[in-house]
């Protein structure tokens, strides 16, 4: 059984959500954040990415740039920027982009769950990422972002996420890049709370350093608090769970930055690579490569017996492909690899080739979210960067402070 948590949320008033929201802290680099909060004070940007208000230089890493973020927060707290829920509550939260719409519930999920596997990964998690996450969150006391969990569907859960999309919402905005943001508030209490209390598992989408860190800290709580129970707030942290029905995943591209003719006429030989002009995969175990200006497709071999891991796009393009013809053993670790993001598209790999900075591009069709909880089932990882969720969620809406 799945522990649901109501919280009492920190959140801006309704007029001024637009200007508090912003992009997650993990799809931006410093330079993009700061270009983003240019001119906007009330951007959530200065808590998640407080280094943009020092020259540019500083370590992001560094007790003033922790500090400062922490006391963005309690800035926004004290000014009435964000104010506090009377009560603990759930939301569910709707978001729209291109005209599909995905609709999950908002509440805070327990440390415990995903300690004992409950809350399921796919994912490895950086030391020095968690390193970064865990102290943001002690020093600004909160847990500043959501995560982005799925779950297996149910008519229950549909029925009752879809009947609260017909009262007045709290929230409803339409954001820069064009995503429709809608939430509305719900009992703390009820059969919504009760649908999602029944679930047997929760599966990791988006924000594995973050589960990772909410960990970490419970962990340092346990040893320097000594009346701790585990029903304090910390115990808790804030996420958005969809049923997968409601998630889409785009393709996780890549480029490789240094290839000669040699090993890529051997690779279009042997792989039998064709040339397309639709750079876009139309069914899994097909990719596309970008070369010399040309678009090529290509067909990647099958294991037998791989299991739910060797079966996924991007393990069988490293064992086929990047190992064999580009010598790439670790992709987490090798500088000869990059990865792109699907919402940047294909323009952008013909872009890194065509200015030189990559010498191929290897467009790929997007994994499946039964892939992901197939190999999250098994206790397996995924390889890194298989998945891109879109549309993302909003920061600094419904903020867990303890």
């Amino acid at each position: 059984m799945i522990t649901i948590k109501p919280f009492r949320a920190w959140r801006p008033e309704p007029a001024r959500a637009p200007q508090v929201a912003c992009v997650p802290y993990d799809v931006i680099s410093t330079s993009e954040a700061r270009e983003l909060a240019e001119g906007l004070p009330e951007s959530f940007l200065h808590v998640i990415r407080p280094e943009i208000n020092f020259p540019e230089g500083t370590d992001e890493h560094s007790d003033e740039v922790y500090a400062a973020g922490a006391e963005k927060l309690k800035e926004m707290c004290s000014s009435g920027l964000l104010v506090q829920e009377e009560a603990p509550a759930l939301y569910v939260y709707r978001l729209v982009w291109k005209g599909r719409a995905q609709t999950g519930l908002f509440t805070c999920v327990s440390v415990t769950d995903y300690d004992n596997d409950l809350i399921l990964k796919h994912e490895l998690t950086r030391p020095d990422k968690e390193d970064d996450r865990t102290r943001h969150i002690r020093e600004q006391e909160a847990h500043a972002e959501p995560v982005m969990l799925t779950c297996g569907e149910t008519d229950e859960i549909t029925r009752l996420l879809s009947e609260a999309q017909t009262d007045s919402p709290l929230f409803d905005f339409t954001a820069p890049d064009g995503v429709q943001h809608t939430i509305w508030k719900q009992p703390a209490e009820g059969p919504l709370k009760d649908a999602f209390s029944g679930l047997n598992a929760l599966y990791v989408a988006d924000g594995h350093h973050r589960c990772k860190s909410a960990s970490r800290l419970v962990e340092h709580k346990v040893a320097t608090n000594p009346g701790h129970t585990g029903n304090e707030a910390y115990n808790f942290f804030p996420a958005v769970i969809f049923p997968k029905n409601q998630m889409e995943i785009l393709a996780y591209n890549r480029v490789i930055h240094q290839a000669d003719d040699a090993a890529f006429a051997r690779f279009k030989q042997e792989l039998s690579l064709q040339p397309v002009t639709d750079p876009v995969p139309q069914q899994k175990g097909t990719v596309c490569a970008y070369y010399g200006g040309s678009w090529y497709s290509f067909r990647l071999p099958v294991e037998a017996n791989a299991g739910p891991v060797g079966v996924l796009d991007a393990a069988r393009l490293q064992q086929f492909v990047f190992e064999p013809y580009f010598g790439i053993g670790n992709p987490r670790t090798d500088a000869n690899i990059s990865f792109i993001g699907g919402i940047r598209g294909t323009a952008e790999l013909e872009k890194l080739v065509d200015s030189g900075k990559a010498a191929v591009g290897f467009s790929v069709y997007p994994t499946s979210i039964q892939e992901l909880m197939d190999v999250s089932d098994a206790g397996l990882l995924m390889p890194p960067k298989s998945t891109w969720f879109e549309p993302k969620l909003r920061s600094g809406l419904l903020v867990h402070r303890f």
